[in-house]
């Protein structure tokens, strides 16, 4: 039987959008400050002549720096103040949470509540700063090394880059958290949404220009196209797929009257972490792109040059370390985010139980040992859907056309903001039920 929410959600229509007046300001500012990022794009780092870069960029867009322009919207190749884009945030996001589980001090600031969580926020934010500074400062010197980009090489330069990509990427982190707060959806993975789309439209146009020229087979262009079709009906499958645990609460009295028992379900979602994994990993894999700024001198040791090309997009060495990662942070932040043992008290402390399961310590297992089995399905789910689409476009050497990982952003950040749209709806049609009940009461007396 259909739960009271899931009867409005059906019952949803465009007068509903129409009477939502909060909702249709939170839509709007969203897409406010998405214009602001999309401007800042276009807005070059100072020093720079912008055809000599884009000249070189063409030259090095095949490997991990083109998946670096393809999360920016395209800063990169235009060396905008928004380059470096948010991978130094969400990168001290990893090295915070991963420094929390073994820090008895940071631990106890994740249990302090909003408190604690500004604080978390605001060491990550510090250690964003430096991460975003030393890659703005190997951007720098790169930029340097390569012949007639850099008008004015010189400490000058350096510092003005540094300042002008750090401030880039703190404008942005703030730009998510006002999305957050006061528009609709996570401003993080938004922005990453936006730049990934915005490529979208030229990316299409690039792979259907090479299949005409020639460069890809007719067949392997229309595969290609298949492949992203069949890609996004199973990220859609599995972002929806759930295990519901059936939880039955006992009879009890209230007065004179007897209430039946009643039957509930908990559900767990088939992939709990959603898209923080493949974030993340793209985001350490990221890294060597400061790496490779450096060797662009010429005179960077040979080793440093190896590592980057094996890192580089689609070599055996990144599909292995991307595939790590992203199982390693599918459990890391599916253990961050559900707490077994805290449900399994809030499930006690409510009288409800698991049938044939001892409620408290047993029921803790229990559910944990169930979010485990899920989460082994979930984290190959995310690395299927990531790597088997680099794979196939490494091997038509096709770096234009979007890839997996891509795909998983775009369809899970859609996911994501429709159902805040539609709870956003459902909070607006109970608020008018309630409203008519009240005049209705009034009426009758």
């Amino acid at each position: 039987m259909a739960s009271a929410a899931e009867q409005l959600a059906r019952n949803l229509s465009f007068s509903t959008f129409s009477k939502a007046k909060a909702l249709q300001q939170r839509i709007w500012f969203t897409l406010g400050a998405l214009l602001v990022y999309r401007l800042g794009t276009f807005i070059p780092v100072p020093g720079i002549d912008p055809d000599a870069f884009r000249a070189t960029f063409e030259q090095s867009q095949q490997g991990i720096i083109g998946m670096f322009n393809m999360f920016s919207g395209g800063a990169v190749e235009r060396m905008a103040i928004f380059a470096l884009n948010l991978i130094p945030y969400i990168t001290a996001s990893i090295v915070v949470q991963v420094i929390a589980t073994a820090s008895p001090r940071l631990e106890a600031l994740k249990k302090e509540g909003e408190a604690g969580r500004r604080k978390m926020n605001q060491y990550t934010r510090y250690l964003a700063v430096v991460f975003c500074a030393v890659q703005a400062y190997g951007i720098a010197v790169g930029l340097e090394g390569s012949q007639g980009v850099v008008l004015n090489p010189g400490w000058f330069f350096r510092l003005s880059t540094v300042i002008t990509l750090v401030g880039g990427t703190m404008f942005l982190m703030w730009l998510g958290e006002q999305i957050t707060s006061r528009g609709v959806g996570n401003g993080i993975s938004l922005i990453i949404f936006a730049g990934i789309v915005a490529n979208l439209p030229s990316t299409i146009a690039q792979t259907l220009e090479l299949s005409r020229t020639g460069a890809i087979p007719g067949f392997a262009a229309l595969g290609m196209i298949v492949l992203a079709l069949v890609v996004i009906a199973l990220i859609v499958f599995f972002e929806r797929a759930q295990r519901r645990l059936l939880i039955q609460y006992p009879k009890r009295q209230v007065g004179n009257k007897m209430f039946q028992g009643e039957s509930s379900h908990l559900p767990l979602k088939l992939n709990t972490s959603g898209v923080i994994p493949v974030i993340f990993g793209s985001s350490l894999l990221l890294l060597p792109a400061t790496i490779a700024s450096f060797a662009a001198q010429g005179n960077a040791p040979s080793w440093l040059t190896t590592v980057t090309a094996l890192l580089g997009r689609g070599q055996p060495l990144y599909l292995a370390l991307f595939a790590f990662f992203i199982i390693f942070f599918a459990f890391f932040y599916t253990a961050i985010v559900f707490n077994p043992t805290e449900t399994a008290d809030n499930l006690k402390r409510s009288g409800g139980f698991i049938p044939g399961i001892r409620p408290g310590e047993r029921t803790a297992q229990h559910i944990d040992y169930v979010l485990t089995r899920i989460t082994v399905v979930g984290a190959l789910y995310l690395t299927v859907v990531a790597l088997i689409p680099e794979v196939m476009f490494s091997q038509l050497a096709v770096s234009q056309f979007i890839g997996g990982t891509s795909l998983l952003i775009m369809v899970t950040v859609t996911l994501d903001t429709v159902s805040q749209i539609q709870s956003h709806l459902v909070a607006q049609q109970y608020e008018g039920l309630l409203k008519k009940s009240r005049l209705g009461g009034g009426k009758r007396r």
